[in-house]
């Protein structure tokens, strides 16, 4: 394809359907949106299937459902009452992004990469994104934004209501076989449709594409910067980030953090069922969004300190406790926790409690005092995942004040050290090697570059560098289709 060619087709179309492309630092700092945007957005819902809603892409929207302006970064503090740590825990949360989950932050990335560089012609080419869950959510809703058509790949046991939704915005949406840990079968089909349909598709796989960590390099990051200087006291230190692995995206704000807080401490999760990072292992499990049985392309192994396992039995014993009434009346009438939090947990999807639960083990490995201050995030919320409630009920029966009990004491409380692994460098770099046999053997990566992300200490800084080269490109975009004269 011309490079060029393709570009003046994606001008074309962004000024026929008034599409304006946010920066990097824009959705950083929402400040710098111009106010006429920021007016426009009091009349649009904020998961309104409007192109205006890509300055919605950050974590300071007001949490609303319609019409919000910006904010402070949305977080939860989560007190000891709830976590069984003395360290403070604090999560982003991703219920006020639009879609519910913050991967549509983590698709921006590379999609607008391939836009903005004529490597994607959306005139005639689908955008395919292969998941595990929100990631093609994020990439249907962003695509569709931009005026993409698209394809989501995604295992056939995933949630219900991940389904239903990627049919509403049309997407074109293909079931593999498997649940959360059957990345491979995801890769097979999505070779076939490349064989089949050629160039009228352009995958756009997260576990691959640097955009997505570099979105949360540039912008989770930050976040998580700007509330611990909001929150701390004189005594704090910036301790640790749990997050687990899943496409490995949303670890890139560690990068872009150790350059603040060189000491502190990284700790990637996974299900217990399926401990790849851990044992090179394998498995089912019911921890949605967090991918297994590979190491993604673009985990920086090397930035990392510790792993842990998640036991997903306890994961949807929380999940229960967060949502049924029985667990909600026992969390603020049993525990001390402030019931205003309590009513809040609804924002903690199934891998958000497992984020929650890693932070406690982080804390507790460390024996972390009132002085740390851990980060991670919610994902997405329970929005997603009301037919797992659901299931549960149907499975196990009505959650009583018992189960309330016991599951607060055992699956939150009483979470141990175990299954928890602190990186030597030989650790790291058995874990660095099990890319191989996913991304050279199967997937055509180079063993030069996967050399290369071991040994050449500049492989990661220069490509998280790109985000100032990538908001440059985005404004000489925008300035070529001309729509962003008329909100200056």
């Amino acid at each position: 394809m011309d490079k060029q060619k393709v570009l003046e087709n994606t001008i074309k179309r962004c000024r026929e359907r008034h599409i304006i492309l946010p920066t990097y630092k824009q959705m950083q700092n929402p400040d710098l949106v111009p106010e006429k945007i920021k007016d426009k957005l009091k009349g649009i819902g904020l998961w309104d299937l409007n192109s205006l809603n890509m300055f919605r892409i950050s974590w300071k929207n007001e949490p609303v459902v319609f019409g919000g302006g910006f904010n402070g970064v949305n977080y939860l503090e989560l007190p000891p009452e709830l976590t069984g740590v003395k360290a403070r825990i604090i999560m982003l949360i991703g219920k006020f992004f639009p879609t519910g989950a913050h991967k549509v932050g983590a698709t921006f990335g590379p999609l607008v990469e391939k836009l903005i560089t004529g490597r994607f012609d959306p005139t005639r080419q689908k955008a395919l994104w292969p998941s595990t869950g929100n990631y093609c959510r994020g990439g249907a809703y962003d695509s569709y934004l931009l005026g993409c058509e698209s394809i989501a790949v995604l295992p056939e046991g995933m949630s219900q209501e991940r389904f239903d939704w990627l049919h509403k915005v049309g997407a074109e949406v293909i079931a593999t076989p498997g649940t959360e840990s059957n990345v491979k079968e995801i890769y097979d089909k999505v070779k076939e449709l490349l064989k089949e349909r050629g160039d009228k598709i352009v995958n756009l796989n997260q576990f691959e594409e640097i955009g997505n960590s570099l979105w949360h390099y540039a912008v989770t990051g930050p976040a998580m910067e700007e509330v611990f200087n909001r929150v701390k006291n004189e005594d704090n230190r910036f301790r640790g980030v749990f997050l687990t692995q899943g496409s490995a995206g949303t670890l890139g704000c560690t990068d872009y953090l150790r350059t603040i807080h060189p000491t502190m401490k990284v700790c990637a999760g996974e299900a217990l069922q399926c401990p790849t990072l851990l044992l090179n292992g394998y498995g089912e499990h019911r921890i949605e969004g967090i991918g297994d049985k590979h190491v993604p392309w673009i985990h920086n192994i090397r930035n990392m300190d510790l792993v842990a396992g998640i036991d997903d039995n306890p994961n949807i014993r929380l999940m229960r406790l967060f949502n049924e009434p029985a667990g909600l009346e026992f969390l603020k009438k049993e525990t001390g926790v402030d019931p205003e939090l309590v009513n809040k947990l609804e924002y903690l999807g199934i891998s958000s409690i497992a984020n929650l639960m890693g932070s406690a083990k982080l804390a507790k490995y460390y024996e972390m005092t009132e002085k740390d201050v851990i980060f991670t995030v919610a994902t997405d919320s329970m929005e997603m995942y009301r037919s797992r409630l659901q299931e549960e009920r149907e499975k196990h029966g009505k959650f009583n004040a018992k189960e309330a009990a016991v599951s607060f004491d055992a699956d939150l409380l009483g979470l141990k050290t175990d299954y928890m692994l602190e990186m030597n460098y030989y650790d790291k770099k058995r874990m660095h090697n099990l890319k191989y046999f996913t991304w050279v053997e199967q997937q055509g990566k180079t063993v030069e570059e996967l050399n290369a992300q071991w040994y050449d200490d500049n492989y990661w800084t220069s490509r998280y560098a790109q985000v100032e080269k990538w908001d440059e490109e985005i404004n000489e975009f925008n300035e070529r289709t001309g729509v962003v004269k008329e909100y200056l």
